[in-house]
């Protein structure tokens, strides 16, 4: 494969990072308000109390505007595959085209529908019909999550596929292990859990403001009581599963586990004891490959892990140099491949299946060979270019290791700020704790953040491959100008800032306007209330 111009590779990864970004601002608040209002209309259907279906009506105008931008948002970045990754596109499009297609007739049609549904049938169907429609609303939703994941589950962990050397193509061989893949399964309910968090935090927040405020008081502390239940369990079951995706990483992806934990040297490299320190804090400098500082607890990464006390965690750099023979043995593979295609000799073909697991190495020596050119590595010129190579196994420890850290440390302050709010109100004693339902308030924006940094840390720590271990980075993406990169990377910057300047004034300002039928009844006289999240001034002492 030819390379191709480093410029570009890093414009097309920064643009798709950017859309990615951008895009999952939305998802996870959609993931979460779904079931959210599932079970404020189950409440409605069992009790019949028409507070809950006023609950779940106000609610519901807020999850619509963000799921429409959030669709808006989506579409480009299906499209990006096909115009700033060709190569990867060739590379994997019969395997990853598959998921990304079901996602887009289930998004579009089985989730659409429904939502159309939701929104315009409560005075066209009956209580039970209408919540089974915002039941199926809230799975097609989250299936629809769980296609996408599924992709992504290939990228982190190629199964159900295999090379064909005539096409120069990864070929179906299983649909079954394509879906049940272990890294796409953990992941799908690590986000979509994540996004109940998120969605909990949304509603709890909002309604803390009107408790705050003294606006829609039954509504708010009903939704906020809900909202603290279901998210105490939901983040509960996050950091569950978060401990669940950490082995799995180990046994699949060991350079990116290293790099979240921080870890240069084998476990036991400095001890006798073979359980390392979980780093609290760390300084990790990619150019020396050790870190400038540390601060731990002794004995607690190993078991954390592995999930025992003896196992040896890799590190880097012993990685790196396991990584050599593999290096080694993918310019072997490349070498049969290249012949194969040439004269199609079975000695070639067998060779290369011979040392085919390891080709996707032998690629990362490309960029390092004379002219780019494998053909041209020779005995005294391969040990310089498989060392240089080896150092691209090792993601970027900085990113990775503070990404995780960021994302874990926000998930444990989820935990304590649901317990209190569960407790305070299932004990009637919120409007006692204004402090806690500022930080409510303020919290808000936290879930999305530490699902943009979940999202880093999966993605940043399984570079340098776009397919972990078949194909790099640099070798996925598009040629195209430097010039055509920076102009679209700027149109969809703009675009998609426009995007997010909708979504929070839409949101702001139905948040502060609040229940309409309810306002009718109990909201102040008009301009008595404060603006949503607005600084507190003289004539406004609840906020003190």
């Amino acid at each position: 494969m030819p390379l191709i111009d480093p410029s570009v590779v890093d414009l097309s990864r920064l643009q798709f990072a950017l859309t990615a970004l951008y895009h999952f601002l939305f998802v996870p608040l959609t993931l979460g308000m779904t079931f959210i209002l599932a079970a404020m209309e189950t409440v409605y259907v069992i009790t019949g109390k028409p507070i809950y279906k006023e609950m779940t009506q106000f609610w519901g105008k807020l999850f619509g505007i963000n799921f429409a931008i959030g669709v808006a948002t989506g579409l480009t970045m299906e499209f990006e595959f096909g115009t700033n990754w060709s190569m990867y596109s060739h590379f994997v499009g019969d395997v990853f085209g598959t998921p990304l297609a079901i996602e887009g007739l289930m998004a579009f049609f089985m989730e659409s529908t429904f939502i159309g549904l939701m929104f315009f049938g409560w005075d066209r169907l009956s209580k039970p019909g209408h919540l089974a429609v915002t039941y199926l609303t809230a799975l097609g939703s989250n299936l629809s999550a769980l296609w996408i994941l599924i992709a992504n589950g290939f990228m982190q962990n190629p199964k159900g596929a295999s090379f064909d050397p005539v096409t120069m193509r990864m070929q179906f061989t299983s649909f079954l292990h394509l879906v049940f893949s272990d890294d796409a399964q953990a992941k799908f309910v690590h986000t979509s859990i994540a996004g109940f968090v998120t969605g909990s935090l949304f509603v709890m927040g909002i309604s803390a403001f009107y408790i705050l405020k003294k606006r829609h008081k039954e509504l708010a502390a009903r939704s906020f009581r809900m909202a603290a239940i279901f998210g105490i369990i939901s983040t509960l079951a996050v950091v569950t599963l978060g401990d669940a995706l950490g082995r799995l990483d180990y046994l699949v992806q060991p350079t990116k586990i290293a790099a979240i934990e921080g870890l240069w040297q084998n476990s036991n490299a400095h001890s006798s004891a073979m359980a390392a320190p979980w780093l609290l804090f760390a300084l990790p400098n990619d150019a020396t490959q050790s870190n400038s500082a540390e601060i731990g607890i002794p004995y607690v990464l190993t078991p954390l892990v592995t999930h025992s006390e003896n196992k040896v965690i890799p590190g880097l750099i012993q990685q790196e140099q396991q990584a050599a023979p593999r290096i080694e043995n993918g310019i072997k593979a490349l070498d049969a491949l290249q012949q194969y295609g040439q004269d199609h000799d079975a000695a070639s073909l067998a060779t290369f299946k011979q040392y085919e697991q390891d080709m996707g190495y032998g690629f990362l020596a490309q960029r390092y060979a004379p002219d780019q050119n494998l053909a041209l590595v020779t005995p005294q010129n391969q040990q310089e270019i498989v060392q240089k190579a080896s150092r691209d196994i090792v993601p970027n420890v900085f990113v990775t290791f503070w990404s995780f850290r960021i994302m874990m440390f926000l998930g444990f302050y989820f935990v304590a700020l649901f317990a209190f709010a569960a407790y305070f109100s299932l004990t009637n004693r919120l409007e006692k704790h204004p402090f806690l339902l500022k930080l409510s308030v303020w919290s808000i924006p936290l879930p999305i953040l530490a699902c943009e940094f979940g999202w880093i840390t999966a993605e940043a720590g399984r570079q340098p491959w776009s397919v972990y271990g078949w194909l790099p980075t640099f070798q996925a993406a598009s040629s195209h100008p430097v010039g055509y990169m920076v102009f679209s990377l700027i149109g969809f910057a703009l675009l998609y800032s426009t995007f997010i300047a909708a979504e929070l004034y839409l949101m702001f300002k139905f948040a502060r306007l609040g229940p309409h039928e309810h306002d009718s009844h109990t909201a102040p006289a008009q301009g008595g209330a404060a603006p949503m999240f607005a600084k507190p001034g003289l004539a406004d002492k609840s906020w003190q």
